[in-house]
């Protein structure tokens, strides 16, 4: 692995704008491919021989496992400073395996078995990746404005999820056959590992974009011993401390774990917030399932419906990253409220239905992959965001489990997955107001 960074007093070689648009770039190419597959998992599955509730286990368990291991992959890289050996390696891991896809029907039996394990390595690559990248982008970000900062990256990550399912649809249309797109995302995942080394080269430490103090480094219990505890050492020219300060340690001390408890009770509801939401959008793996098994359209055309979805992401990441520098947390409550409507829809009888439903899941998608996070860098102090957003992932990816594999088990009774979807995004909507709430009210203290 890379050595770990560490900080110098040097000014980066690169503006912070550069770097999230630099970083963009890479989303964009690498998202191509993740993308470009992730447009036809499902169907893909299908052909291999797969039914419905074996595609919402593979794929629901595939996106589950990009979000639960950055619970020890959020931690990691804050223990060892390398967030760009994680950010290099869990990009290499998706660079690999996406093309590999095209070798599987070959393998007659195992085809499906070896599809499937390679879905789950691609998505493990996400998740050694993504807290360490959401790091590094949080840092430049930080100096431009977050809300912009995330939703600019996530704009141009969506145009590379956007541009990756028409790749795929483009090569199947010419080769007759699916198979052959997989190996030509082994183009943009070589330029992708191109940028990420020339911009780890420019700037080795990100950290430098800082504005924050540096007792943000430490949870709020410590900031606040470190400031007014006895162990801070005193001014040269101050008199001796006198009893009555040493005697408001114990105090400060309390507020110190009061407001660290705040901070824990804000973020976990946060968490419950983001998992409900994520169970709602249950995992487009199903969704292309069923525009393949019910005959809605080609295979081929499939990655067409998924690019609705990517565009309208990107169009709501930039415009809720906007908003939320502007009001923001509240924008948020589009997502439960978008959410709501998705299962009926993507599970309709005709394209036309499902296409509405996949642009509300694409919409709802965006805020939840870029603006939902800067809400989680505001509330949990610098030194601790990777593994915040490890323990942030874990709620949704149980959330995109357990929704993929529900949407699987009912895809022969929608009224019923539509019913509990809804159920949960008012219980949803609810603990993001009572955050909000509870953060504007510290806010005024």
């Amino acid at each position: 692995m890379i050595e770990p960074h560490t900080r110098t007093s040097r000014t980066p070689a690169l503006r912070p704008w550069s770097m999230v648009v630099g970083l963009g770039f890479v989303s964009l190419t690498i998202d191509m491919v993740a993308n470009g597959s992730a447009s036809v998992s499902g169907a893909m599955l299908e052909q291999l021989g797969a039914g419905a509730v074996l595609v919402g286990l593979v794929t629901g368990g595939a996106e589950a496992v990009a979000l639960l291991l950055r619970l020890a992959t959020g931690p990691w890289a804050d223990r060892t400073g390398a967030y760009w050996a994680f950010t290099i390696f869990g990009y290499a891991l998706t660079a690999i395996s996406v093309p590999l896809l095209f070798f599987t029907p070959m393998l007659g039996a195992a085809g499906l078995a070896v599809a499937s394990g390679l879905l789950l390595i691609e998505r493990t690559g996400k998740a050694i990746r993504s807290p360490a990248k959401t790091v590094l982008l949080a840092d430049a970000a930080g100096a431009v404005g977050r809300g912009k900062g995330f939703g600019v990256h996530k704009t141009l990550d969506q145009i590379g999820a956007f541009a990756g399912p028409l790749i795929v649809a483009g090569v199947a249309a010419v080769a007759g056959t699916l198979w052959p797109a997989f190996l030509v995302l082994i183009i943009p995942g070589a330029v992708a590992m191109v940028l990420l080394f020339w911009l780890r080269a420019k700037v080795p430490d990100p950290s430098m974009y800082r504005t924050e103090g540096r007792g943000e480094e430490a949870s709020v219990a410590d900031d606040l011993d470190a400031a007014m505890g006895p162990e801070s050492p005193a001014a040269p020219d101050a008199p001796s401390p006198s009893p009555a300060p040493s005697m408001a340690a114990p105090a400060s001390r309390v507020a110190a774990d009061a407001a660290s408890r705040e901070v824990f009770q804000n973020f976990l509801m946060f968490s419950f917030f983001a998992g409900l939401t994520t169970f709602g959008l249950l995992s487009f793996g199903v969704v292309s399932f069923h525009l393949a098994d019910a005959k809605l359209v080609s295979v081929g055309a499939v990655p067409l419906v998924y690019a609705v979805g990517m565009a309208a992401a990107a169009v709501s990441a930039i415009v809720t990253g906007w908003a939320y520098d502007r009001w923001g947390g509240w924008v948020l409550i589009s997502v439960p409220i978008m959410t709501i409507f998705v299962p009926g829809l993507v599970f309709g009888p005709t394209v036309a239905v499902v296409v509405v439903g996949v642009f509300l899941w694409g919409a709802a998608s965006g805020v939840q992959d870029s603006t939902i996070k800067a809400l989680v860098a505001d509330l949990v102090p610098g030194g601790k965001r990777g593994a915040a957003y490890g323990w942030f992932a874990v709620f949704q990816g149980v959330g995109a489990l357990l929704g993929a594999v529900v949407a699987g088990a009912l895809y022969g009774n929608v009224a019923v997955l539509v019913a509990i979807v809804a159920v949960l995004q008012v219980a949803a909507l609810i603990l993001l107001v009572v955050v909000l709430r509870r953060r504007a009210r510290s806010a005024a203290e």
